[in-house]
């Protein structure tokens, strides 16, 4: 059908303000898609055959030149070890992944895809307002031919079937606060962001309804108004007056958890919330989706450049305005200078690393993503902006964002599960209540079980050394060149790793004469031993005591031993360490308390009777995380970020 009864038009229209898409509509266009004029490439082969065959000869001779590349790409993959150089890059990225890493990489990634999800969002909202204004148009118009349309509830409806992009844009800036504080800022153009936020503040004001301007007005001033008084505070100006308008006067501890901040802020805000209310409060309370929660758009875009604002330069909101201006009105000359200053960067990093490993390097990342196009060379860049638009962009980013977020807690949850703290037990006491005597007089599934009371406690005890073990020789780098040609694994061996000395007895280290005893048993000339990751055992017993204070007694009893597992990091002080060196040890009572050889993992080490020091440092500390202060600190912040100056968290 070309034409539409008026009758028909009215109904369509008073279903579509409802909310509802009608059905006919749907299978009207289908049909007419069914009917539209197709190309020869989605005929059926029978048709295309008969109507194009000049068409369907050219298709089968690339189909046939397509199945003879493709077995001629399997034939040229079996030559080529393809499979071993993704192997080879695969562990080398493995080996490279840390804890340190992805304490560094995850928040960053967190927040810049919540901040991409933000900004969708908010651009569906821009869309979604001008679906408001032809719906008010509709409804106007209905009310010439049904004047009895309850046109505030079909609004009403409207809105509710309008609400998911608010959701996902509330949960999108959820995530970014609680990303930000734990990101690392050095990574983040804090500037450029602030200025995107402005941005994004004026034109989600703009997109307003204007039913309730006069309440969504003066809360964006009492907003700008709060927010540029505690910005006053972080001015390296001397403003007088002015930083006393947004200097907090006292503090009212409200429990343990919330602190009330009495100042010209909290004033404004508390008025900020009063007009919230009068929002929500419009049409009996059914404003709250038509009214505040569109505003809310608007209220975290700029307590969000505010909080930003806090991280920028002068300089830097400088260089982003000038940016920004370039990007719109000077956006080829722009381009040119940022690729000039790409290919200035990156010749100075190639040059001040060595030529052949860039070059092999390249090539061997290169061979696998080579090949993988080649085999896939018919993969169309418009089929996945097709299947991209047909998906929810933001539905999956919150859905990977929550998941990692979850791992992310679970791991903190499992790490900070048991309440460390530093204690006063001696080795002497442990040894009296856990030790052999005890074993003696009762046994000692007895006394493991009594002792594990003592779970959790951090120690700092003094010990003899007596030997230590490598337990664990980690080589990620080596065993990847091991699965590779024996002539290409040689090559690779000396080119990323380290040549044996040349043995000249004049000329030669400590280190380069134990190398050389070995050198002429290895296989090879060469040995990446520079990439190992060591983990080591080492066995402590106590310090002899002394009788009357005077005398030595020699009392080695081997069941009062303890060990302690060490990581990498402790590898050159004990390297170091002779047997009988005293050493002050701190670790944390956990495992087979009460057993023979307990182990537990070595926090810190200190030499006391060493000759010369073993580092620069003294006293060595095994690096970790204190993930319980980062994630109170991430807290603390959202919990500031939405209810500041008026509340903050303790």
């Amino acid at each position: 059908k070309k034409f539409i009864a008026l009758d028909d038009f009215v109904e369509i229209t008073k279903k579509y303000a409802k909310g509802i898409i009608p059905s006919n509509l749907i299978m009207q266009e289908e049909e007419d898609d069914e009917l539209a004029g197709k190309t020869p490439e989605e005929l059926p082969l029978r048709l295309k055959v008969v109507k194009y065959p000049l068409h369907a000869i050219m298709e089968i001779k690339e189909y046939l030149i397509d199945i003879a590349s493709k077995a001629g790409m399997h034939w040229l993959s079996t030559i080529i070890p393809t499979h071993h150089i993704n192997a080879l890059i695969f562990f080398f990225i493995i080996s490279n992944l840390t804890i340190d890493f992805f304490a560094f990489i995850i928040p960053l990634v967190i927040f810049y895809l919540s901040f991409i999800s933000m900004v969708i969002c908010t651009l569906k909202v821009f869309q979604d307002s001008k679906a408001w204004e032809n719906f008010r148009t509709l409804t106007d118009l209905l009310l010439r031919f049904e004047p009895n349309l309850d046109v505030e509830q079909a609004e009403v409806n409207f809105g509710w079937n309008h609400l998911e992009p608010y959701i996902y844009f509330l949960l999108s800036v959820f995530f970014v606060i609680f990303s930000f504080p734990i990101a690392s800022k050095d990574c983040i153009p804090c500037s450029e962001l602030a200025i995107v936020s402005v941005f994004f503040t004026v034109t989600s004001y703009m997109s307003l309804s204007t039913c309730a301007e006069p309440y969504t007005r003066r809360a964006l001033m009492t907003e700008i108004a709060a927010g540029c008084l505690s910005l006053l505070q972080i001015l390296p100006g001397n403003f007088g007056f002015l930083k006393v308008l947004g200097k907090t006067y006292f503090t009212i501890p409200v429990g343990h958890l919330f602190v009330i901040n009495v100042s010209i802020p909290c004033l404004l805000f508390l008025y900020l919330f009063y007009l919230f209310f009068r929002m929500a409060q419009l049409r009996n309370f059914k404003g709250t989706y038509c009214y505040l929660v569109p505003y809310l758009v608007c209220f975290m875009w700029c307590e969000l450049s505010v909080v930003i604002l806090r991280e920028s330069s002068g300089i830097g909101l400088v260089r982003a305005s000038i940016g920004y201006f370039l990007f719109l009105f000077a956006l080829p000359v722009l381009g040119v200078g940022i690729a000039l200053m790409c290919l200035v960067h990156f010749i100075k990093w190639f040059v001040s690393l060595e030529l052949v490993k860039i070059v092999v390097t390249l090539v061997l990342c290169a061979v696998p993503l080579l090949f993988r196009w080649w085999t896939k060379v018919n993969f169309s860049v418009v089929e996945m902006v097709k299947s991209l638009t047909r998906s929810s962009i933001v539905k999956l980013i919150l859905v990977w964002i929550t998941a990692v977020v979850l791992f992310c807690w679970f791991y903190v949850y499992r790490s900070e599960g048991m309440k460390v703290y530093n204690s006063t037990l001696t080795w002497n006491q442990y040894a009296f209540l856990c030790g052999p005597r005890s074993w003696k007089e009762t046994n000692m599934a007895r006394t493991q079980i009594l002792c594990s009371h003592l779970e959790g406690h951090r120690v700092t005890w003094t010990g003899r050394f007596k030997y230590v073990r490598v337990t664990e020789i980690d080589n990620s780098a080596e065993s990847a060149i091991n699965m590779l040609p024996l002539f290409i694994g040689d090559w690779m061996r000396c080119l990323y790793g380290e040549t044996y000395p040349l043995c000249d007895p004049k000329n030669v280290t400590m280190e380069e004469e134990e190398l050389c005893r070995l050198k002429y048993l290895t296989k090879h000339n060469c040995h990446m031993k520079m990439f190992d990751r060591y983990k080591f055992e080492i066995t402590v017993g106590m310090p002899f005591s002394s009788k009357n204070g005077t005398k030595l007694v020699e009392e080695d009893d081997i069941t009062k031993d303890i060990v302690l597992k060490a990581s990498n990091e402790f590898k050159k002080v004990l390297l170091n360490l002779r047997q009988g060196s005293i050493i002050e040890f701190s670790t944390i009572l956990e495992g087979r308390l009460g057993s023979k050889w307990p182990v537990f993992e070595l926090k810190a080490i200190t030499c006391l009777n060493c000759m010369s020091k073993l580092l620069p440092a003294g006293r060595h500390v095994k690096i970790e995380h204190d993930w319980r202060s980062t994630v109170h600190k991430a807290i603390k912040f959202v919990f500031d970020f939405f209810f500041f100056p008026f509340l903050s968290a303790a």
